[in-house]
């Protein structure tokens, strides 16, 4: 009976010390911290013409975590799985132009917001849609499990007077943004950030930017609610690279 119960108490510890190793902050002996991102999210995180992975989010995020001793490791994931991935332990944070919301604060633990953003609507140039109300009856795209999606429903007047009552929603912004232009979908409701790169890179005179939108938000990194030390880490190591002045250098890189 004594060699059953010292069993037992062995496997309970083995799988208790895995655990831990799941926390980058807490484990000693592997530095190695994987972000979750999603790839097609410029001018944060997305591939260039060579296929490199770069971007604002990206340069943070490898500056920030050298600084502190750990070896950033980046993980293209479902955007619309981010956090299910995180508190599974597939992904130690998820940094990537990722909002601030009531509903995110439920799963996850933000660190301060570092970028100020808004969710805009945007359509081709020769669109009728003038304001929100012509939006009525109209197909509006936005990215799946987006702050986008989440900020249309908010408004929930405007909201009920699209078709199908609620935003089609697509894999990535980019296959939004495709829609629209193919005159499937039309208008996109998104990120700011992303759109005013996007638009810029395919020609602006394509595109028309609607003077009301869905509101203002921030982008913070999203950290597993038990990670609290490392939260801590991550927050006084940002705010030291915005004092000494590291992170307008980056800043700069991307949105001159």
């Amino acid at each position: 009976m004594k060699k059953l119960t010292a069993l037992l108490l062995a496997v309970i510890m083995m799988f208790a010390c895995a655990a831990c190793s799941a926390q980058p902050a807490q484990n000693d002996d592997d530095k190695t911290v994987v972000i979750g991102v999603d790839d097609t999210f410029a001018p944060m995180g997305f591939r260039d013409e060579t296929g490199e992975l770069v971007g604002f989010d990206i340069d943070l995020a490898n500056e920030l975590l050298t600084r502190l001793g750990y070896t950033p490791e980046f993980q293209v994931i479902d955007w619309s799985m981010k956090e299910t991935e995180l508190s599974n332990g597939n992904i130690d944070l998820i940094w990537n132009g990722y909002t601030i919301t009531d509903s995110r604060k439920e799963k996850v633990n933000f660190t301060q917001s570092y970028l100020d953003n808004k969710q805009i609507i945007v359509t081709m140039a020769n669109s009728d849609i003038q304001s929100k109300a012509d939006l009525s009856g109209k197909t509006v795209a936005v990215q799946k499990e987006s702050s986008a999606y989440e900020a249309v429903m908010a408004d929930s007047a405007t909201a009920a007077t699209l078709k199908s009552g609620e935003p089609v929603q697509f894999d990535t912004n980019n296959d939004a943004f495709m829609d629209v232009e193919a005159g499937r979908s039309d208008a996109i409701v998104v990120d700011e950030v992303l759109a005013r790169y996007y638009i810029k890179m395919r020609g602006a005179e394509k595109y028309k930017i609607l003077s009301e939108d869905f509101g203002s938000e921030e982008y913070g990194i999203g950290v597993r609610k038990s990670d609290t030390e490392f939260l801590a880490e991550i927050d006084s190591e940002l705010t030291e690279m915005i004092d000494d002045g590291t992170f307008d250098e980056i800043k700069s890189r991307w949105f001159s």
